[in-house]
């Protein structure tokens, strides 16, 4: 029940938070919004490839950062049973949601080309309109020169996976008022860091479905453990990358195409004083839970009969 709750709590988040990419479910007349309708506010069209990318996100981050302590713990010697069941769990789990996780991508990426042509762009630092758009990859973006310097593209690839078609036109940041530009090079490096990062861990997860077909045991795959083990916190950091991309992708609206967000910020007294006592807040529970975990799997016994460290 705790994790249908919570999972129910998250997919609402990112609905709110997808009706900010795409707002429906009422008319602006006058400059006040009428006509609410709730409901279509929820179905908006950015809701579901959200709510599909990041529930998987989740479940791909969690599943390895469980899995990759597990790993680490049994190259370190201590291989109970405890650890080895934990870690078949962990990536059962998390290897399938990151093994789907780069469909998600591809799904969300296509809502983005034809409903945030600019968030796109940002993404790929494609400053001219293209057909045959590439893929960029790494690279810094000079906004001032409106250049690419030092990237890797790859042709046609991004004209491919926005509109499954590789000679389209891809709308570039030239056929966008500089006005409405987001921040091109935090929002391409947050893109590369995130796409990689799941790269990455879709990769692993291929790696542990073939080694789980086979049946292999696990704890006894010590390259294996150790691309496990530095997956980790990879997950969430490209969670992290990936709501930067999200969110600073949407600016200068607030609410796109609506509301700008140098329209929205009002004066708040005293928001330093909040800010900083829920910062303390979060860092108190943040040691609860390390606290807990530690008890719970540091601690644990060193093994049960087994060979205290894996071969092969």
């Amino acid at each position: 029940m705790v994790a249908v709750s919570g999972a129910l709590s998250g997919i609402f988040v990112v609905i709110a938070n997808a009706w900010m990419n795409a707002p429906t479910g009422f008319d602006v007349v006058n400059g006040q919004a009428v006509n609410v309708r709730p409901l279509a506010a929820m179905a908006n069209p950015a809701a579901l490839p959200q709510i599909l990318h990041m529930t998987l996100a989740a479940y791909a981050a969690t599943g390895f950062a469980v899995g990759g302590i597990h790993a680490g713990l049994i190259l370190r010697g201590r291989s109970a049973g405890f650890h080895r069941r934990a870690l078949t769990i962990a990536l059962l789990v998390g290897a399938p949601a990151a093994i789907l996780l780069p469909l998600s991508g591809h799904y969300a990426a296509a809502h983005v080309a034809r409903h945030q042509p600019a968030k796109l762009a940002a993404m790929e630092a494609l400053f001219e309109t293209r057909a045959g758009a590439p893929i960029t990859l790494g690279g810094w973006p000079d906004v001032d020169a409106r250049r690419t310097r030092f990237g890797i593209e790859i042709p046609y690839l991004l004209s491919l996976l926005a509109y499954d078609n590789p000679s389209a036109v891809v709308r570039g940041l030239d056929s966008i008022p500089r006005a409405d530009w987001p921040h091109v090079p935090v929002i391409h490096w947050s893109f590369q860091l995130m796409a990689g990062l799941g790269t990455y861990l879709a990769g692993v997860g291929l790696w542990a479905v073939w080694l789980l077909r086979k049946r292999a045991p696990l704890h006894e795959r010590r390259r294996f453990l150790r691309a496990v083990a530095i997956g980790t916190p990879m997950g969430f950091v490209a969670i992290e990358a990936g709501w930067i991309v999200t969110e600073l992708g949407r600016q200068p609206w607030v609410i796109y195409g609506v509301m700008r967000t140098a329209d929205a910020v009002t004066p708040m007294p005293g928001q330093l004083f909040r800010t900083g006592l829920f910062a303390l807040i979060y860092v108190f529970l943040a040691v609860v839970v390390v606290v807990l975990l530690s008890r719970q799997i540091l601690h644990s016994p060193m093994h049960t009969g087994e060979h205290r460290s894996p071969v092969g």
